[in-house]
């Protein structure tokens, strides 16, 4: 396509119109004599005045950005939502007449073409049709013409290229003539609409929030730059598009969308953004527990073309958060706790243990992780029957295979709610996480020909606790379990289990109900300061009316946060009497020096397992449980200004003691503040037990409003210490 005006010699000559002259001087035969010498000049008017072109055109930028909700984008293209005007501002070399055959033109792609939507010409001077493009002549000063072009609600988005042309052989092309179409949540036309402007600075807008980490009694709110508006992270997204191949007609489709950025951002089927690594071993990339935000791994990944290492669930959430906002649809992480991953498509997750209550990984592929995080996106489902609107759970972590694709969802939570898992896509997946019962077996002789297994209990009430996601304009958590889940244990939850079970392959055979057992294990454990000895009591009820005797073994297992045990670091059995109707405990010390020798082997943030199995003695009745003990860490302490005026620089001054009684080899800071500077790493060495040390990073205030610096510290021994801090810049 040229670019530029094209040369006066490319322009309709002048003798291009003699044949015309004949015909329109019969017509004039039937007119008055005073209207035909009008007729006669205007169409020598017409025939001498030189051939249309654009002189300049502007996008307007600043001013529609702003209208847009755009402005804070780092990059300096015309960068506006479907189904809202936009401006721009055409300086033609005469005035614009009747019939004049001028035309808006955007286009992607190298081939653009009307048939394949790549293409769309809009007509300055013609009456559009219903749910077309279209371009509205406003008021002109001189030769300056102001255009008002709309795109239908339902447009492709994608970077599209804005010249203007007759339809023939001339093309201006202007200097700025990238066009950015985002999703509209603002148009009430748009399928991602959202009607509260809080929940749109909150889900669209805010590039900085919290994902939740930990376990359901100690959650753990994690500072995470989601960096949408950052440098390059735009362009990164319509690449992932273009990579994944998807038409230009499927772009205006924000369903199809969502399901296609859950796999695009991993590796498993398209050599997306982030390669997934749970063993442990990060000695050829990032390990996970490194990263403060999803920018810095957009930009990688777009300015390599290659895949970046590491990334595990949370990660993943974070990376997705920021493309889905990106785009214009509104998305949150989401934190499920206690979280099943059912391999068996049967609602169940079984669980196994060998006599010495040492929990067996290798027998099945069911798990269930501390936590696991995912994304909800908001839109409207019509391919689906009413009542499914509004949020939608998808995944970008590679678990399942889906229609072929390790993909997840979208899924309505309406759906998985209600036990609606016939319902596209992957809701059946979805309900399992956080609804499954969880089965506890005992393998006699495993792994021998006399492998015998012994189911124990089920657990009703195991799966899917205090699902969380950052609240509305507040720096707090909010628990959306109910928006998940009926309350556990009432006939809706069941019911909505009953109603999933009949759609499974390998359905159990029956919904199990909550019982009141006659014995049961529970645990008063508390955080344990990293590098102390593990203390907790194991506590046994009996809730009969007679004595039992109980005899039981108890193993203790460092664990992953996937729910994979790696280590085992200690065990017990012993014997307990427990009197009627009322509970008895036993002490449990784990001592520091029996988990601290593994943690450099794991570069992930380990935990303790404790499992008890036991039976009484009277009626062989069994009882079998786990807990899991979290470790803390030392603080990171942050010395900056609270506020500073734009242009000046500024000290953040990061002071971190290692009180955990053992050396911290291979020590890192990781640095980052959106507006302000990249992420940046340290490196500390090795912190002596008892060590201090202080790092200063400068800072120039850019961006105005309020920013966010994340600092968080690394070693061989521990990686997920982190601390943020805000600034506000005037």
């Amino acid at each position: 396509m040229p670019t530029g005006d094209m040369p006066a010699g490319d322009a309709l000559p002048l003798t291009a119109h003699t044949p015309g002259r004949q015909p329109t001087c019969q017509l004039l035969k039937g007119l008055t004599r005073g209207e035909g010498e009008r007729r006669r000049r205007s169409a020598a008017a017409a025939m001498s005045d030189p051939a249309l072109k654009v002189e300049s055109l502007s996008v307007c930028a600043s001013e529609n950005r702003k209208r847009h909700h755009s402005d804070d984008y780092d990059n300096p293209a015309l960068i506006v939502r479907r189904g809202q005007d936009f401006k721009i501002r055409l300086r033609l070399n005469r005035p614009l007449r009747k019939g004049d055959p001028l035309c808006v033109q955007l286009a992607v792609g190298a081939q653009p073409l009307q048939s394949k939507e790549t293409l769309v010409l809009i007509p300055l001077q013609q009456t559009q049709l219903s749910g077309a493009w279209t371009a509205t002549l406003g008021a002109n000063q001189g030769l300056e013409y102001e255009v008002l072009i709309k795109s239908p609600p339902n447009a492709a988005v994608g970077k599209y290229t804005l010249t203007v042309t007759d339809k023939g052989s001339y093309t201006y092309v202007p200097p700025d003539k990238d066009v950015y179409l985002l999703f509209n949540p603002w148009c009430k036309e748009d399928v991602v609409y959202l009607e509260e402007e809080d929940k749109r600075q909150e889900y669209v807008l805010s590039d900085t929030g919290y994902l939740y980490l930990g376990s359901f009694n100690r959650i753990e709110g994690i500072p995470w730059n989601f960096g949408q508006f950052e440098e390059g992270v735009l362009d990164c997204c319509f690449y992932l598009l273009d990579k994944i191949g998807m038409k230009q007609t499927t772009r205006k489709d924000a369903v199809k969308i969502a399901r296609a950025m859950s796999a695009a951002v991993n590796i498993q089927d398209d050599a997306g953004v982030l390669i997934g690594n749970w063993s442990g071993d990060y000695s050829n990339g990032t390990p996970p527990s490194y990263w403060t935000g999803s920018s810095a791994i957009l930009q990688q990944y777009y300015k390599t073309k290659r895949p970046v290492r590491y990334g595990q669930c949370w990660v993943f959430s974070g990376v997705l958060t920021t493309v889905m906002r990106c785009l214009g649809v509104p998305a949150r992480s989401i934190t499920n706790f206690d979280s099943a991953h059912d391999t068996e498509d049967n609602l169940t997750i079984d669980v196994f243990f060998n006599r010495a209550g040492e929990m067996l990984n290798d027998i099945s592929t069911d798990s269930i992780w501390n936590f696991h995080v995912w994304n909800d996106v908001w839109m409207k489902r019509p391919d689906l029957p009413e009542g499914y609107n509004g949020w939608q759970a998808i995944d970008a972590t590679p678990q399942e295979l889906s229609e072929g694709s390790y993909q997840c969802g979208p899924a309505p939570l309406k759906a998985i709610k209600n036990g609606d898992v016939h319902l596209v896509y992957d809701t059946k997946f979805v309900l399992s996480e956080v609804n499954a019962d969880r089965i506890f077996w005992r393998v006699d002789n495993p792994n021998t020909p006399q492998q015998n297994m012994v189911k124990l209990r089920v657990d009703t009430m195991a799966v899917g606790k205090r699902i969380s996601t950052k609240a509305v304009g507040k720096n707090l958590r909010e628990d959306i379990t109910s928006q998940y889940k009926h309350p556990e244990g009432s006939p809706e939850e069941r019911r909505s289990l009953e109603n999933a079970l009949k759609m499974c392959l390998k359905p159990v055979e029956e919904v199990y109900s909550m019982v009141r057992p006659a014995m049961k294990v529970d645990f008063e454990s508390k955080e344990v300061h990293l590098g102390s000895p593990v203390t907790l009591n194991i506590t046994f009820s009996n809730n009969t009316t007679s004595v039992k005797t109980v005899t039981f073994s108890a193993s203790y297992q460092l664990q992953t946060y996937d729910g994979n045990t790696v280590e085992s670091i200690g065990s017990m059995s012993s014997e307990i009497i427990v009197q009627a109707e009322s509970s008895a405990a036993v002490p449990v010390e784990i001592p520091a020096d029996s988990y601290f020798k593994f943690l450099s082997k794991y570069n992930d943030e380990l935990q303790v397992q404790v499992n008890v199995l036991g039976e009484t003695k009277e009626g062989k009745e069994p009882l079998a449980d786990y807990v899991v003990v979290h470790f803390t860490y030392p603080a990171i302490k942050v010395e900056m200004p609270d506020s500073v005026r734009a242009g000046e620089k500024f000290t953040c001054t990061f002071i971190f003691k290692n009180d955990t009684g053992v050396p911290m080899e291979n020590t890192k800071l990781h640095v980052e503040g959106l507006g302000l500077f990249k992420l940046e790493t340290f490196d500390e060495g090795n912190i002596k037990a008892g060590g201090i040390f202080a790092s200063r990073v400068v800072c120039t205030a850019s961006k105005l409003g309020e920013r966010k610096i994340i600092a968080k510290i690394t070693s061989d021994q521990i990686s997920g210490i982190t601390v943020e801090r805000s600034i506000t810049i005037t």
